[in-house]
C-alpha cells in the first residue's frame, strides 16, 4: 500500500480520530465582504469620474428623452459669434436636454433655402416683413414660432456727424435684398434724402425714387459696412449683426428708425421652422427659451438698442398671413 494513503497509521501507534478543519469566524466573513464591496464600490465611482464628460451628456440625453424633446437641434443664424448664444446653447443643453447646433450663415439668401431643404431644423435671423416676401417669391411655406426683438435700421457714416451735412451726390450704400432695400429708402426718406413715389412702401425700390439728394448704391447686405469703412460710400445702412461684427458704433449713426414704433410691428425678428413643424414641442421651447433672463441679460449687452418682443406662435402666424397679403398685392401690381 502507498506511503501516501491517508489510512495508514504507524505499526503499534493509537489510531487519533481526523484533525477537524478549522473554521473561519463569521467576523471574518462579513468583514471581507465590506472590504470587497468598498472596492469594487469605489472602482465604480472612479470610472464614473473618469468618464464625467460622457456621463453628463447621457444625463442630458435622457433629460431631453425624459420631457419629449429631440437630443439634438440645427439652428441657422448670422451672428454666432455673440456671447449671447453662448449662453442660450448651455441652457439648452442644461435645462432641455437639447443640444443646440448653431449654423451661421453671411449670406441673408441662404438660410431659408437650407431650412427648406432639411440641413437646419429653426432659423433666427430675419423678421417679419422678409419672411413674408420669401414665401411669396419662392412659393415656400415657412412659419414664425417665436418672436425675439426689434432692430434699429441705422445710417452711419465715418465723416459727418447728421444726414443734413452730406455733400451732394454723395454715395449711400443700401442693403439690396428686397425687404431691406425698403427699409433702408424709408428710413432716407425719413432723414430728408430721398422723395419716394406715393410716400413709399415696405415694397419700394430704388425705382420709386422720384428725388434724391444723395447718390443710393444698393448693395449686398454683408458688403454695406465695407463699403462704409473702405470710403467707397459716405454713409451706409447697415443691418445690426453686420453692424456689430464690423465694430461699427452708436456714436456713428446718424439717423435711425424707431424700433418700438407701430411702424416696425412687421420687423420683429422671429424663430421660423418648416410649416410641417410648426407645433414642434421641441422647436417650440427653443424659441421660448430665447427669452430666459440669463440669455436676455447677455442679449442686451450684445444688442443694446434692440426692442424685445414676445408674441405667441399663432400671433405671429398671423402677422405674417397679413404681410403675405400685402406681398402678394404689391407683387400682382408690379
Amino acid at each position: 500500500m502507498s506511503s501516501t494513503d491517508p489510512s495508514a497509521t504507524p505499526s503499534g501507534g493509537p489510531v487519533l480520530p481526523p484533525k477537524p478543519k478549522r473554521s473561519v469566524p463569521v467576523v471574518a466573513v462579513v468583514v471581507a465582504v465590506v472590504l470587497l464591496l468598498v472596492v469594487v464600490g469605489g472602482g465604480a465611482w472612479l470610472l464614473g469620474s473618469r468618464s464625467g464628460g460622457g456621463g453628463g451628456a447621457a444625463a442630458a440625453s435622457g433629460t431631453a428623452s425624459s420631457q419629449g424633446y429631440k437630443p439634438e437641434v440645427k439652428i441657422g443664424v448670422s451672428d454666432s459669434s455673440l456671447p449671447y448664444w453662448k449662453t442660450y446653447t448651455e441652457l439648452a443643453k442644461s435645462q432641455l436636454g437639447v443640444t443646440v447646433d448653431l449654423v451661421n450663415f453671411s449670406d441673408y439668401s441662404l438660410p431659408n433655402p437650407a431650412l427648406v431643404q432639411g440641413e437646419t431644423d429653426l432659423n433666427q435671423f430675419q423678421h417679419i416683413q422678409y419672411l413674408a416676401n420669401y414665401d411669396v417669391t419662392s412659393g415656400d411655406d415657412l412659419e414664425p414660432i417665436g418672436a425675439t426683438a426689434v432692430y434699429p435700421l441705422p445710417l452711419y457714416s465715418t465723416s459727418v456727424k447728421d444726414a443734413a451735412s452730406l455733400p451732394a451726390d454723395a454715395v449711400v450704400a443700401i442693403p439690396n435684398d428686397a425687404i431691406n432695400e425698403a427699409r433702408a429708402l424709408l428710413l432716407l426718406q425719413q432723414a430728408g434724402l430721398v422723395q419716394l413715389e406715393g410716400g413709399g412702401s415696405a415694397f419700394s425700390t430704388t425705382d420709386d425714387i422720384t428725388s434724391s439728394k444723395v447718390k443710393v448704391t444698393p448693395v449686398s447686405a454683408d458688403q454695406t459696412a465695407g463699403a462704409l469703412q473702405s470710403g467707397s460710400a459716405a454713409a451706409a445702412v447697415v443691418n445690426n449683426n453686420y453692424a456689430v461684427k464690423a465694430g461699427l458704433t452708436q456714436a456713428q449713426i446718424i439717423v435711425a428708425d424707431d424700433p418700438a414704433s407701430a411702424a416696425a410691428a412687421p420687423y420683429v425678428n422671429v424663430f421660423v421652422t418648416r410649416a410641417a413643424d410648426k407645433d414642434d414641442k421641441t422647436y417650440l421651447a427653443l424659441a421660448k427659451l430665447w427669452h430666459d433672463p440669463a440669455v436676455q441679460a447677455v442679449f442686451a449687452k450684445d444688442y443694446p438698442s434692440a426692442v424685445v418682443v414676445d408674441k405667441s406662435a399663432a400671433d405671429l402666424q398671423a402677422d405674417l398671413a397679413k404681410v403675405e397679403q400685402d406681398a402678394k398685392a404689391a407683387k400682382a401690381a408690379g
